[in-house]
C-alpha cells in the first residue's frame, strides 16, 4: 500500500472519530497514564493490517510501541494475540475503533478471498477482485484480497479499457468501440471487452482485445466460447459465480475469475482490543 495516502486516509478516519478531542479518554486519563493493548482474534481467519496498527497509533503519538505476533497474510484462530501495543492510554483508547473497523473489514475480505482460491483449486484459474469496493477503502480492500492469495483488477478507470455492454451500445458494437479506443490511446493500455453471447466474441477476437470477458455466462457455455479465443487473448469469467459454485468455473480453464463479492459482501472478522494498565 502506499504509505503516503495510508497516511492521509487514516488521518481523515481519525478526524471523523476525534473530532475536537476524545472526551470521554481525556476526562479519565492523561498523557502519563501508559499501559499496554492486544489486539486479539477471536475467530479463525486471515489476518490483513499490520500497517493500519503501525502507522495509525504513530499518527496518534510516536510513543507507542508495536509488537506483532502474526504477519499480514497469516491464518490465526480464536485467541491467538495479533500485535501488542503500548504507550499513554489516552491515544491507545482514541485510536481503536478507526484501526479495528478497518483491520476487521480487511481481514474479512482476506478471509473470504482465501476460501475462493482454495476452493476454485486450481493452478491455472487465478481469482481476482473489482471495482465494487467501499468509497475510500480501495486501496486497502485491494490489498486485502492480494493477502488473501487472489490478484487485483484494474484499480480504477484510469489504468485499463474495460468495455462494457453500456459503451458498446452507445459506440454501436464491439468492433467500432475498440477501435476508437485504440486510435485514442496508446499500445502501453490493456483493452478488455465484456461479451455476452457467441457474436460477442467473434466480434471481439476480430477487434483484438487484449482480454475478453465472459459475462453471466455458465461453465458450460465458457467452456464453448473458449474454443473461440485464440492464444494470447487473456480471459476472465464473471457475474453469478459464488464461493460454492467457483470451481466449476475454474474447472473450463479460464484465465481470471472475478469476484465482486469479495469487497462488497465480506464478512468482517471478529477482533478484540484489550487494555492493561
Amino acid at each position: 500500500m502506499n504509505k503516503l495516502k495510508l497516511n492521509n486516509l487514516l488521518s481523515s478516519f481519525f478526524e471523523e472519530d476525534i473530532g475536537f478531542g476524545d472526551l470521554t479518554s481525556e476526562s479519565i486519563f492523561n498523557e502519563k497514564d501508559c499501559g499496554f493493548g492486544v489486539f486479539i482474534a477471536k475467530s479463525e481467519g486471515v489476518f490483513c493490517g499490520i500497517d493500519i496498527i503501525k502507522q495509525g497509533f504513530n499518527i496518534l503519538n510516536d510513543r507507542i510501541s508495536i509488537d506483532f505476533h502474526v504477519e499480514d497474510g497469516s491464518i490465526v484462530k480464536k485467541g491467538d494475540k495479533i500485535a501488542t501495543v503500548e504507550g499513554p492510554v489516552i491515544y491507545l483508547l482514541t485510536g481503536e475503533r478507526v484501526i479495528l473497523n478497518l483491520i476487521q473489514r480487511m481481514s474479512g475480505i482476506a478471509t473470504v478471498t482465501k476460501q475462493a482460491v482454495t476452493n476454485a483449486n486450481s493452478t491455472h484459474t487465478k481469482i481476482c477482485d473489482t471495482r465494487k469496493t467501499t468509497p475510500g477503502l480501495r486501496m486497502v480492500e485491494k490489498y486485502a484480497v492480494a493477502c488473501g492469495g487472489g490478484f487485483n483488477h484494474r484499480f480504477g478507470l484510469f489504468d485499463a479499457v474495460m468495455i462494457k455492454d453500456n459503451h458498446i451500445a452507445a459506440a454501436g458494437g464491439i468492433e467500432k468501440a475498440v477501435d476508437k479506443v485504440r486510435k485514442k490511446l496508446g499500445h502501453t493500455v490493456k483493452v478488455e471487452v465484456e461479451t455476452e453471447s457467441r457474436e460477442d466474441v467473434l466480434a471481439a477476437v476480430k477487434a483484438k482485445a487484449d482480454i475478453i470477458m465472459f459475462d453471466n455466462r455458465t461453465p458450460e457455455e465458457i467452456v464453448q466460447l473458449l474454443e473461440l479465443v485464440p492464444e494470447g487473448i487473456v480471459t476472465e469469467a464473471s457475474g453469478g459465480i459464488t464461493i460454492d459454485n467457483v470451481a466449476s468455473y475454474a474447472a473450463t480453464g479460464v484465465d481470471y475469475i472475478s469476484l465482486g463479492f469479495l469487497t462488497h459482501s465480506a464478512k468482517a472478522l471478529d477482533i478484540s482490543f484489550n487494555i492493561e494498565v
